[in-house]
């Protein structure tokens, strides 16, 4: 891998492959258990890990600008990055892969009326596509990453629909959070100490009527925990999103709706 940046290069793979679905149509479908298992693979007990590609550092102030096309509707999101405060302050393909769904399947005005609530945002991306197509959105994530998020709710010219705020995963969720009608989260399986804490959260904030969009990418065999953790909460499904899912399948992500038990 060369020091380029994985956001910008999954960027340009995904924006090439979206564009002609003629292409996507031809493309292999994934075999049948990983069809109705996207843990297949883990529960297997394959030995193989999946590492994550090495960012280069990422200073505060470079840009990046993503866009995203669906039916009736091209949606362009400016993006302030800085990994210095983490790698959160950086876009990672399993937020790319979660907006192209909001805007190619879900569409212009789907989320108007809706409290959205995004996990683990980083640089905001996914919240700041939902809030294009009409979502209140309640961005949160960690202090340190707080600022970044603000700056790239301005500079998308996104502040009345958009609230940042600090929510730590395993805390009582802020009085200022409202229940959200949707919970999107993109890469958030990471941080092996974080699994139980993440689990508690989207307990806390769901219930029956929560719709919950979960992408993530394969990295390592430990990530299975927090589907073992998961499971005693949540039954999961894959999203149906023919002829993407084919593809970045292939880059081991999958895109779930969670539901509580």
């Amino acid at each position: 891998m060369t020091k380029v940046s994985l956001a910008l290069l999954v960027s340009f793979t995904l924006s090439r492959l979206f564009e002609d679905s003629r292409s996507v149509s031809r493309t292999k479908p994934m075999d049948s258990d990983d069809e109705r298992d996207p843990l297949n693979a883990f529960m297997q007990g394959s030995d193989v890990t999946v590492v994550p590609d090495q960012l280069p550092s990422v200073r505060h102030g470079e840009k990046l600008q993503l866009s995203f096309s669906g039916t009736d509707i091209t949606i362009t999101v400016d993006l302030v990055l800085d990994s210095s405060p983490g790698c959160g302050g950086v876009a990672w393909p399993a937020g790319e892969v979660l907006s192209q769904y909001l805007v190619d399947k879900l569409g212009p005005g789907s989320l108007r009326g809706k409290k959205v609530l995004e996990l683990g945002s980083g640089t905001g991306l996914v919240g700041l596509v939902a809030a294009m197509l009409g979502g209140t959105v309640y961005l949160t994530d960690q202090a340190p990453l707080l600022n970044i998020i603000r700056e790239n709710v301005e500079i998308n010219k996104l502040s009345s629909l958009c609230v940042v705020e600090e929510l730590n995963w395993g805390e009582p969720i802020p009085a200022q959070i409202p229940r959200p009608d949707v919970i999107l989260a993109a890469d958030c399986v990471y941080f092996e100490p974080a699994f139980p804490l993440l689990v508690q959260t989207l307990c806390d904030l769901v219930d029956g009527d929560t719709e919950v969009l979960f992408c993530y990418k394969k990295r390592r065999k430990a990530d299975k925990r927090f589907f073992t953790l998961l499971k005693k909460k949540f039954h999961w499904s894959n999203v149906p999103d023919e002829p993407a899912s084919a593809i970045y399948s292939r880059e081991s992500i999958s895109l779930l709706r969670l539901t509580k038990l």
